[in-house]
């Protein structure tokens, strides 16, 4: 038995940084351009050195993102771009486009590549196509089915790896063009607008002005609006499948995010691989990916063609149980207090959660907070303050402190 490797987003250094400490075994982010996250942080080429050498020393790996369709004017800079990958030792470019693959397989052959989702592969002969060509590894399109991935693994050799929880676009695999239309940004060169995620009423041609919502809710409707994936009670079959990597979606998402996924289907999968038959899904992950800001889970198109369920139909989108408020920077293990960054209002006297990056999370009472000059105080008032507050457990930097909400946001 194979565990599949838990491939989690880096939108920023520090969420790398995160990504790691909660148990990724590799991580994926983008550059300044050529990747389908314009609007992410993303990283300068020194950050991507940089990010590379971080995961390197951890003993993890770090793929970049080389998956726009690119026009002729983003060919010019491409070659550069490439072999800059190779020489900072990143494990693989992520690439969807074969003039991409071309220009790759010229100026820096050493690269291994991986084929985005992008690419639309759902079958084993186009797997079999890329990996004639010698790519490592295949990022399915998220249309494939367990039995499609299962067919995939029997008729190749190359590593499969597939999306196992995140956002789910309504276009084909990612290939959208509703952005570029509305906006004039264009989703297939990393500029999407999420335009599927808006409100959309019908107006009838002979009557210019006067909108009627799609169903009867006077807020309009996410028609276009998917439901995120799920898979984690999945995790045996998708394993037996054959898939080589899990990935995780939300290179956009928070660190809160990136911590509470990752650490969830990190502890999944060391369960799995301890006792395999006897594993089951721990009502407290379920409720771990409760807490962060999601829209209702779906299977996507695991077991086949999706339906009305899978869609939200209505302007209930996100629900969360809790809010991140703030990121363990350091830990004075002899007077037991926490160096923590403000990242939300938070106050003396409110109970608080504290997610750790292994073991168990625990709650306490926001008990007492000091500025840097030993100062009490009742709250952090600025953004990404450092405060100081008595820890009743050691905690580990990167531990994030949250508090209980209400389900809606």
């Amino acid at each position: 038995m194979t565990i599949p490797e838990l491939l989690a987003p880096a939108g920023s250094l520090e969420k790398l940084r995160v990504a790691l400490a909660y148990g990724a075994d590799a991580v994926y982010f983008g550059g300044k351009s050529f990747g389908l996250r314009a609007f992410a942080d993303n990283f300068s080429d020194e950050e991507i050195a940089a990010a590379v050498a971080i995961a390197h020393e951890a003993g993890r790996k770090a793929y970049v993102t080389v998956n726009i369709f690119p026009h002729n004017d983003d060919l010019a800079a491409l070659p550069a771009f490439l072999a800059f990958l190779r020489d900072c030792g990143a494990d693989a470019a992520i690439i969807s486009d074969p003039g991409v693959y071309r220009l790759a397989r010229q100026v820096a052959p050493e690269l291994p590549l991986h084929i985005s989702t992008q690419a639309n592969t759902t079958n084993w002969s186009a797997a079999l196509f890329w990996q004639e060509l010698g790519v490592r590894r295949i990022v399915l399109a998220r249309e494939v089915s367990l039995a499609d991935i299962a067919l995939i693994r029997e008729k190749t050799a190359v590593e499969l790896e597939a999306f196992v929880h995140g956002a789910m676009c309504i276009s084909y695999s990612g290939r959208c063009l509703l952005s570029n239309y509305f906006t004039g940004r264009d989703a297939n060169r990393g500029e999407c607008a999420q335009a599927c995620r808006w409100r959309y009423h019908v107006m009838e041609e002979t009557r210019p002005g006067q909108y009627f919502p799609v169903l009867e809710d006077e807020r309009g409707t996410y028609m276009l609006n998917s439901r995120d994936l799920c898979l984690l009670p999945q995790l045996p079959a998708l394993i037996g499948s054959g898939l080589g990597s899990f990935k995780i979606e939300g290179r956009m998402k928070s660190v809160h995010y990136v911590a509470t996924v990752v650490k969830v289907y990190r502890e999944a999968l060391d369960a799995y691989a301890a006792d395999p038959r006897h594993f089951s899904v721990r009502a407290e992950w379920l409720a771990e990916l409760a807490a962060i800001s999601h829209r209702p889970y779906t299977t996507g198109f695991l077991f086949g063609k999706t339906d009305h369920q899978d869609q939200l139909y209505d302007g209930a989108t996100y629900s969360q149980s809790h809010d991140f408020v703030g990121l363990v920077r350091g830990y004075d293990a002899a007077r037991g207090l926490a160096a923590v960054e403000q990242r939300n209002n938070m106050k003396v006297g409110e109970e608080i959660e504290v997610l750790v990056p292994r073991g168990a999370n625990f709650r306490q009472t926001l008990a007492a907070m000091y500025d840097d000059a030993g100062s009490p105080i009742d709250v952090a008032p600025h953004p990404q303050q450092l405060v100081y507050m008595p820890m009743k457990e050691p905690v580990a930097e990167l531990a994030m402190l949250r508090r209980r909400v209400a389900a809606d946001v």
